[in-house]
């Protein structure tokens, strides 16, 4: 088994002063301090009972005390679950049993409306547990590569989300992958304006303790705070998806970043050709990357020397990374498979789908895309219905599943549609059962199961939804509806 030092208390020894923390209220947390608030935070925890066999999930917006809380898991050998905010109770509740979690851990900001939800496991706030005496415990020093560490949910095809498991070494893989991609600068600050509790902004906090640079942490994304920071902040990286780096380019306006700035590291789904070539004009690099809460991150990422030559490619693999498309069209597009130590080796007891989706260490991503002639990557498609919505992956399934349980429908079938501000959104082609069914009615019973951004923006009433022999529905067919009704 491999193991390696434990990556914060290794930071803390080599650069003990270097700031690991920075936050948009001047707050300065450097690495030896962020050791001993998560030995201490960790120590206070198994106060509270946790072990290296319990899962505690973490349901919080950005917040120093969310990362330190995430290292103190780790310290324990505890599995983290990072749970997302922006869920509904339902939807919550599904998650926190499925991963059989026994404690919940929150911001002050969020204590009062998780504890509303009224989970059937204790939730207490970050501010709480420090208040609490330490347990004399044996702290891990040494992090097993093989072990878990975190598992966070993605949506499932069939409507229920997926528990991702990844590993230490997972975490480790990516970080090393994207460091060999980047590069290192002894100057760099890396930009935190994504969600901790997506892959995408958990990586970088992970990131920080294996390169020993600080992050910059927002506590959401506000255009007006991220152009500062890269303007007078001296942040050189910063992770983004679509609609942010929309919202960038227009405050940026006539300016220029500073020289210092390195790149914007586009995820989240495609990104429209206009603004890379608006970005591209007003000389700021962003490099694409193709990647997904499986893949713990980024598995392919377009590098610096390619980032304007290969315009809309997602890239290549990063080095611990392989690529195939299998099944190839006459184009060359078909089904992209990827493989490399930071895929997870699976979903939280999800026996079938894993033996479905896993094929001799390969993952079947669902995705479609293609290599040009030098191995580029180009994805068509982030899978056949996922809708990707200002960063967040949405499955229609889930959403016609719970807009089947209105008495008042009788058919559902939804799809994305293009939007200049978000990507895409959802849509609804209703079969009602009711002519006195109405559109208000289905969005306010949809927001009592669906998080907000999961409603349909638009909602149409047909006689009936095309199905194939198999009553299977077709897609591709409402695809063409939307277009004619746009």
């Amino acid at each position: 088994m491999e193991v390696i030092p434990h990556w914060l208390t290794k930071q803390a020894y080599l650069a003990p002063e270097q700031v690991a923390i920075e936050t948009e209220d001047g707050q300065m947390i450097t690495f030896l301090k962020l050791q001993q608030m998560s030995e201490s935070f960790a120590k206070k925890l198994a106060h509270l009972g946790i072990t290296d066999k319990s899962h505690v999930g973490i349901l919080s917006t950005n917040d120093p005390l969310m990362v330190v809380a995430i290292h103190a898991l780790s310290y324990i050998g505890a599995t983290c679950v990072l749970l997302n905010t922006r869920l509904t109770k339902n939807e919550l509740n599904f998650q926190v049993t499925d991963a059989q979690i026994s404690l919940i851990l929150t911001n002050d900001d969020m204590y009062d409306h998780v504890r509303a939800m009224q989970f059937e496991v204790p939730t207490y706030s970050f501010s709480y547990v420090d208040t609490l005496k330490e347990k004399a415990s044996v702290l891990k020093d040494e992090l097993h590569l093989n072990d878990v560490f975190t598992i966070m949910y993605t949506s499932g095809t069939t409507g229920l989300p997926k528990g991702v498991v990844h590993t230490y070494g997972n975490h480790w893989w990516s970080a090393i992958g994207s460091a060999l991609n980047l590069g290192l600068n002894r100057n760099d600050k890396w930009l935190a304006p994504l969600p901790l509790f997506h892959v995408s902004g958990l990586s970088i906090c992970i990131r920080s303790v294996i390169y020993g640079i600080p992050i910059y942490l927002l506590k959401k994304f506000d255009a007006k705070i991220v152009h500062q920071a890269i303007m007078k902040k001296g942040v050189t990286i910063a992770s983004v998806v679509t609609v942010m780096l929309q919202r960038l380019l227009d405050r940026l306006k006539g300016a220029r970043y500073p020289s210092s700035f390195r790149c914007m590291l586009l995820g989240g789904g495609p990104c429209p050709q206009t603004t890379l070539e608006q970005a591209k004009l007003k000389h700021i690099p962003v490099f694409q990357s193709y990647g997904m809460t499986e893949t713990a991150s980024q598995i392919v990422t377009l590098s610096p020397k390619d980032a304007l030559s290969k315009l809309g490619s997602a890239g290549k693999p990063l080095f611990p990374g392989q690529l195939m498309i299998k099944h190839p069209d006459d184009q060359g597009v078909g089904e992209i498979f990827v493989k490399g130590p930071m895929v997870t080796k699976g979903y939280y007891r999800r026996d079938e789908e894993n033996n479905r989706l896993f094929q001799d260490g390969w993952l079947a991503t669902g995705d479609l895309g293609y290599l040009d002639q030098e191995g580029f990557l180009y994805v068509i498609d982030r899978r056949d219905d996922l809708i990707i919505s200002g960063g967040e992956n949405i499955y229609p399934s889930e959403i016609e599943s719970v807009l089947s349980e209105i008495t008042e429908i009788k058919e559902v079938g939804v799809v994305g549609k293009k939007d200049e501000t978000w990507g895409e959104v959802p849509v609804a082609f209703v079969v009602p059962k009711v002519k006195t069914l109405t559109k208000s009615y289905i969005n306010t019973y949809g927001r009592k199961f669906l998080a907000s951004y999961k409603i349909p923006k638009d909602i149409y009433f047909v006689d009936q939804l095309p199905r194939n022999a198999t009553n299977k529905l077709k897609r591709h067919v409402l695809m063409d509806w939307v277009h004619k009704k746009n």
